[in-house]
């Protein structure tokens, strides 16, 4: 194959592995977009393409990331990962194991560990590479890097996600929870969620939001069974999708732009968690972006003719 059609066969595992080091999509690309150039540049050809490829673009997204993390610490409000609506790597064999990986619940504990930490963990655990291979992608000794593992596994292991084992059963739960939020149903939505649910909102300080965290079943339906009959008033519509793994939706206004993600975290039978993206820097790779203060407007209006 040439150059080319190698570097395109592992572009998908390249962009996931980026995307689960740096949460972010726009970041995520640019680096594989570095990998290819620095790929293209080289004079000779690498003994296994993979592995190089691999190495550049971690070693690409741990520089980032040490910079993203300072931009984070300023963030306004709740930071949640960028939305990813698919996963382009595909491994049947360990499906659900990707999916779970690449949730915004995962994708926010890895944010807890250092950069090299969070690479070897990405590489040794998600996509099952050898010691030798992670010590080469982060430069450090094999020993050091299972050294990195175990202080990986111990953080992730003390607030590591469950879902649903069964993932038809999740997803049944998601249709009858967005049916509910449909007609505006509180004591449907009530009976979906857990007692201690929570919604968090990321907006970034760029964007309106419902708020930025409310919790408890009955807080949580009532505002949702009174917000989104609002937004329908304004023709604001949504479509079930998954969200970085989970059952999920995409809310777009009368133009079709995307105003905002939810994803949900659901166990026991129970909706669990409600993540809402709106901040619009977030929002840009899944097409055109929403005014969501012109909505918020539009919304405020349709509230008073309703009083």
């Amino acid at each position: 194959m040439s150059k080319v059609e190698e570097f395109e066969e592992l572009r998908p595992l390249l962009f996931s592995i980026a995307y689960r080091i740096l949460s972010s999509v726009g970041e995520a690309e640019d680096a594989v977009q570095e990998t290819w150039l620095r790929y293209d540049a080289s004079p000779t050809l690498p003994v296994s393409t993979k592995a190089f490829l691999s190495t550049t673009v971690t070693r690409i997204s741990i520089d980032v990331l040490r910079s993203a993390r300072v931009r984070r610490e300023a963030y306004v409000g709740p930071w949640f990962p960028e939305p990813l609506l698919s996963d382009p790597y595909q491994d049947p064999a360990r499906a659900a194991e990707l999916a779970d990986s690449v949730s915004m619940a995962a994708l926010l504990l890895l944010e807890r560990l250092s950069p090299l930490e969070r690479s070897v963990f990405v590489l040794r655990e998600v996509f099952a590479f050898g010691f030798d291979e992670v010590a080469a992608a982060v430069g450090r000794s094999e020993a050091a890097c299972r050294q990195l593992l175990v202080r990986a596994r111990r953080h992730m292991e003390a607030g590591r996600p469950r879902f649903e084992a069964d993932r038809q059963e999740r997803q049944e739960l998601a249709t009858r929870f967005f049916d509910a939020l449909r007609n505006g149903d509180v004591g449907g939505l009530r009976n979906l969620l857990a007692a201690d649910v929570s919604m968090v909102g990321d907006g970034g300080g760029k964007a309106p939001q419902l708020a930025r965290s409310v919790m408890g079943a009955e807080r949580v339906a009532r505002l949702l069974g009174t917000v989104f009959p609002l937004l329908s008033r304004v023709d604001v519509t949504f479509e079930p999708h998954e969200v970085n793994g989970q059952p999920g939706a995409v809310f777009r206004d009368r133009d079709g732009r995307v105003l905002h993600t939810l994803a949900l975290d659901v166990l026991d039978g129970r909706i669990q968690t409600i993540r809402g993206v709106i901040n619009p820097d977030k929002l840009g790779h899944l097409g055109p972006v929403a005014d969501a203060w012109a909505i918020n407007r539009e919304v405020k209006r349709a509230r008073r003719q309703a009083d």
